[in-house]
């Protein structure tokens, strides 16, 4: 049977490449939301981490309508740290859109899932975007395309795919560089010339592959996927298998869901290639396939590429615990971590030393982040440590994780950036002038990378774009350069004061307010110098007759330096922590005692000499 009213795609790009941006003019296009309807823009991003940082983290299905054919479109994240979303619901669709900025061409994360989509023989629909910036450069970018197809080695058929330009913004498309759009109808037509209709047997028993989850309050979790072969039926018996483990257990599917627009609409039944979510199976899990009960077979799922770097979580125990959050023991903190894995394939949690910590593995930076910033946001309270990077050994060889980084920076910042990819142990592959600006690629440890993004932005002041993407592995390189500040460290416990916060200003950044508390071990700022410097910023002045009135007016405090969840990350060093509640993020000396650490520092030296 082959769906003729149907197509099933996914779109995909670099970050900021306009994705979403397109997946709002094609809704609006395709007869979703109401002529005089008021929509926001990226209406897709709907969760609020996605609308603060404007970026896609969750891939989302949403459908429309063309021409009497339903095309069901899912938005994938751009970023290449969730680009286990994006590998996941590969499986879900027939063909790709590639998305393509006009002026940037194809960048890390282009490369990484259109390279997946190859292996996996779909049909590839080339929009090149924001055709109408005044530095778009077609012609070029078309042949960047070209070349990484070539370099990914496509097939001919691959190769001769369909070229359409685009302005999401605008919601117009050509099948001509030289010819402005009116409309998105090229593409559309594209769409349903170019891509294949699913196709299966309507007659063969059930079988569907699980590819991402979601999870409502009232009805449990519910699965998403791909019909590919037979009929789902509401309140029907069905056997959930896996393909790598032999285990099969019977349930009942309750609800089915079909997308329509943004919205879920419930259905009785849904057939051969109908993307969609169905409620009832309690523990279902993504990879897992849905069967009928009497032939049982499970389908493969895609392999999801390892996690590279790793946190240690643990329970708070700052002499401030358990003031600000809701969720601060070990069975609230391993419970939520746990629960993560259900929906995030990529992500690895696993038992820590002691039973109040856990080392969660991710794939970089920023996914971690993302899911500290969502637990301190739903109220858990804890502490986690400076990020590490995963190492193998390969063939009797101790081996590192390497990307290769994309760097876009005004020509006179070259230098510098250079100079710091040196240090860090980067290699220079390509370097491609673009007017006043240069494009370099590097290929550089993860660890080189590590805290390096916020001294990047510095280098180039503001205008550096920085994008990497896991290359491989390779043996242990060099060591690499550790932060250039030591930490203020507050001496005792207490609450800042303006006069110890304005002695304790001249050696050097702070962090804190006067009125912030502030604990033995807590770092308050940052000095120059390499070493951690104690500093008392609850001294007060001493209260004398000789006091005039007012005499505290002439202290001026600089304006103390805030810094994000992903900036105190960078920040941390080996011997920190962390501590993050739903109100505070506070950086603080794994040894909180002054005296404790430098017996620790003296027994350091002694071991070396």
């Amino acid at each position: 049977m082959i769906r003729d009213d149907l197509r099933n795609i996914a779109i995909i790009a670099h970050v900021d490449h306009g994705k979403t941006t397109l997946v709002d003019a094609m809704l609006h296009q395709g007869g979703v939301f109401r002529d005089n309807q008021v929509v926001e823009e990226c209406v897709m991003d709907n969760n609020p981490l996605e609308r603060e940082r404007g970026i896609t983290i969750l891939a989302k299905n949403t459908s429309c309508m063309y021409k009497g054919v339903k095309i069901n479109v899912v938005d994938t994240p751009g970023h290449a740290d969730f680009s286990g979303e994006v590998e996941r619901v590969l499986k879900m669709i027939n063909g790709v859109v590639l998305l393509v900025d006009s002026y940037e061409g194809p960048m890390p994360q282009t490369r990484f899932v259109l390279q997946k989509a190859l292996e996996m023989n779909h049909k590839i629909i080339i929009v090149i975007n924001k055709v109408d910036k005044p530095d778009a450069r077609l012609a070029e970018v078309l042949d960047e395309v070209y070349e990484l197809l070539i370099d990914l080695n496509a097939t001919d058929e691959q190769l001769d795919s369909p070229i359409v330009y685009c302005s999401g913004r605008a919601g117009t498309a050509s099948l001509s560089a030289s010819t402005p759009g009116t409309n998105l109808a090229p593409l559309f037509d594209t769409i349903l010339d170019h891509i294949d209709p699913p196709e299966g047997d309507e007659e063969a028993p059930l079988q569907v592959l699980v590819s991402a989850i979601d999870y409502n309050e009232y009805v449990g979790r519910i699965a998403i996927g791909r019909i590919e072969r037979g009929v789902m039926e509401a309140n029907s018996e069905v056997a959930v298998c896996n393909y790598h483990d032999e285990k099969v257990y019977r349930s009942k599917i309750t609800n089915i869901y079909q997308f329509t627009g943004l919205t879920k609409r419930t259905v009785e039944k849904a057939k051969v290639g109908d993307i969609v979510s169905f409620s009832g199976i309690e523990n279902v899990t993504i990879g897992e396939t849905i069967c009928a009960p009497l032939n049982v077979e499970p389908i493969s799922f895609v392999k999801i590429s390892e996690p590279t770097l790793q946190m240690l979580f643990a329970v708070n125990d700052s002499p401030f615990a358990g003031k600000e959050g809701k969720y601060v023991t070990s069975r609230h903190l391993r419970a939520r971590l746990y629960k993560e894995l259900l929906k995030d394939v990529s992500l690895k949690v696993e038992d820590g030393e002691r039973a109040d910590s856990f080392i969660v593995s991710g794939r970089g930076e920023i996914h971690l982040s993302i899911l500290i910033e969502n637990m301190r946001r739903e109220g858990y309270e804890f502490q986690v440590s400076t990020p590490k990077v995963i190492n193998k050994m390969i063939d009797g060889v101790l081996c590192e994780p390497i990307e290769r980084l994309y760097v876009d920076v005004p020509a006179e910042c070259v230098g510098t950036v250079m100079e710091n990819m040196g240090k860090r142990q980067g290699e220079l592959i390509n370097m491609t002038p673009m007017n006043s600006r240069i494009k370099l690629e590097f290929v550089i440890p993860e660890r080189g990378l590590l805290g390096y993004r916020s001294d990047f932005l510095t280098e180039t002041r503001g205008e550096g774009i920085m994008n990497s993407i896991f290359e491989g592995y390779q043996p242990l390189k060099g060591a690499m350069p550790r932060r250039q500040y030591g930490a203020l460290v507050a001496f005792e416990t207490g609450e800042a004061v303006t006069y110890g916060l304005h002695n304790a200003q001249g050696r050097g950044v702070l962090f804190i307010d006067p009125g912030t508390p502030v604990y033995a071990g807590m770092v308050v700022g940052y000095s120059p110098k390499q070493e951690d410097i104690p500093v008392n910023v609850c001294k007060r002045k001493h209260v004398t007759n000789m006091r005039a009135a007012g005499s505290d007016e002439a202290l001026r405090l600089e304006t103390p330096r805030k810094f994000s969840l992903e900036e105190c990350i960078e920040f941390l060093e080996p011997d920190e922590l962390l501590e993050v509640t739903p109100k505070s993020l506070r950086i603080r000396k794994q040894i909180l005692s002054h005296e404790e650490r430098m017996r620790q520092v003296m027994k350091e030296r002694a071991l070396k000499k």
